[in-house]
């Protein structure tokens, strides 16, 4: 009888898993290619909506619903999500701000506040410590929108909070006397 060598046997069997876990990956690859959802985009009107809290000016600009959608069944697979580009824009001569976060909240065709979890944000770690007069900052923001104001006359407007802690901002002017010669 003969037998194989045992460390043959060995690199046969790791060629064969290594083929297999191949043609496994490759085929992951293909269904990751082509996702089963599509995302449906609903776009607000205004497009750009004005922020004024204190010295502080700004603008919510894209303002976009989006939810994820199976392609086969037309089931909803994620829910609607606010999308925009949030610019706050420090609009005042003597004071700096730290920007903290904000809130969005959303008010239904009658004026009742829709009640919703998930609809807060906070500044980017990247953004600068503090805003400085006349500087500006961008973050894109995407919060939970309620589905409910998907419908006709589900939604009537969108209300703003930032959160911020005003630093005063001063320079000062000295004057120091000076003279030519000794």
């Amino acid at each position: 009888m003969v037998r194989p060598h045992p460390r043959r046997t060995g690199l046969g069997g790791l060629a064969v898993f290594a083929g297999l876990a191949g043609l496994l990956l490759a085929t992951g690859r293909a269904a990751a290619d082509s996702p089963a959802w599509a995302e449906k985009a609903f776009p607000l009107r205004p497009g750009v909506v004005f922020v004024k809290a204190s010295f502080l000016t700004g603008e919510l600009d894209g303002l976009k619903v989006v939810e994820r959608v199976d392609q086969g069944t037309g089931k909803v697979v994620r829910g609607p999500v606010l999308e925009a580009t949030l610019t706050v824009t420090n609009g005042s001569r003597d004071q700096a701000a730290r920007l903290l976060g904000g809130k969005i909240e959303y008010i239904d065709g009658a004026g009742r506040l829709i009640p919703m979890t998930g609809n807060s944000f906070v500044f980017a770690s990247e953004t600068p410590d503090r805003l400085d007069p006349g500087r500006s900052v961008s973050q894109p923001v995407r919060l939970a929108f309620p589905p409910s104001a998907l419908q006709p006359h589900g939604l009537r407007e969108v209300s703003v909070e930032l959160t911020y802690l005003p630093i005063p901002y001063k320079t000062d002017t000295v004057y120091v006397p000076v003279y030519i010669g000794g």
